[in-house]
């Protein structure tokens, strides 16, 4: 009896057959007007920012290949005050400019030359290598009552409320029986809380774009008479300008008609 594990064979070929499809009807809501909620689009904004960094190798440089980036923004809050329950939430009336925390990483993956140790004086040979650093950067940025496209919905604010009950106790020995003390009872205790549970806005990255400035700080010529324009250094500084565009979000409620 064969008792092969593998009871389905999928690696039999690399072709892919095609699938056939047809149209189905989709299932609609009735006509009329409908509350839906949706992300709803409060700003797009570019932000702009300056970043400046040593970048130490782990072996001698001979010349930089190429460098690959990549934006990584790790968080974007909108900082959003609160507000009385009842109150209109939409009001930019108090707060008209808010507060985004920005936060994250340039990526950045260096492809550099290292010369190997039996290079001679009329050549130079090398190894091609990389190092993968992380360039960090954080900010806060203001949207301004002008730069919102939607206003947000501001949170509402959570209550508690304390309330007591009279209550008559018995003044005890050294008073006189008609007297008694009038108060609330601390030996108990109420309240009222209400917690609102708001939505908070999110962020997408939509573009980044960098100009960046890359510069030896150490290099030094080659040893052993090697070709007098060459040299390897193990420190980069870094200048970038670093430029991307962000869309603030944040699920509401919206009016729509049904067609």
């Amino acid at each position: 009896m064969n008792h092969d594990p593998h009871c389905v064979d999928v690696n039999v070929t690399a072709s892919v057959g095609e699938c056939e499809n047809v149209t189905v009807d989709p299932i609609l809501t009735n006509a009329g007007p409908r509350i839906v909620r949706v992300p709803v689009t409060l700003a797009e904004i570019k932000v702009r920012s300056n970043l400046v960094a040593d970048i130490h190798f782990p072996d001698p440089v001979l010349e930089i290949k190429d460098i690959k980036k990549r934006v990584k923004v790790v968080q974007c809050r909108l900082l959003l005050p609160g507000v009385p329950a009842g109150t209109d939430p939409f009001s930019a009336a108090v707060y008209p400019d808010l507060r985004l925390f920005l936060k994250g990483f340039v990526r950045k993956n260096i492809q550099y030359a290292t010369p190997c140790p039996h290079s001679s004086e009329y050549c130079v040979s090398s190894e091609i290598r990389s190092l993968t650093v992380d360039v960090p950067f954080e900010c806060v940025t203001t949207i301004t009552a002008a730069e919102f496209i939607s206003r947000p919905q501001l949170p509402f604010n959570n209550s508690r409320s304390e309330f007591d009950f009279f209550r008559a106790q018995e003044l005890g020995h050294g008073y006189p029986e008609k007297d008694q003390l009038l108060s609330s009872d601390l030996s108990q205790f109420h309240q009222v809380s209400t917690q609102y549970y708001n939505q908070i806005p999110y962020c997408e990255l939509l573009s980044s774009s960098i100009i960046e400035w890359d510069e030896a700080t150490d290099r030094v010529p080659l040893p052993n008479h090697k070709p007098f324009e060459e040299g390897t250094f193990r420190t980069l500084k870094e200048k970038m300008f670093l430029e991307f565009t962000l869309k603030v979000l944040q699920n509401q409620q919206v009016n729509v008609t049904a067609l």
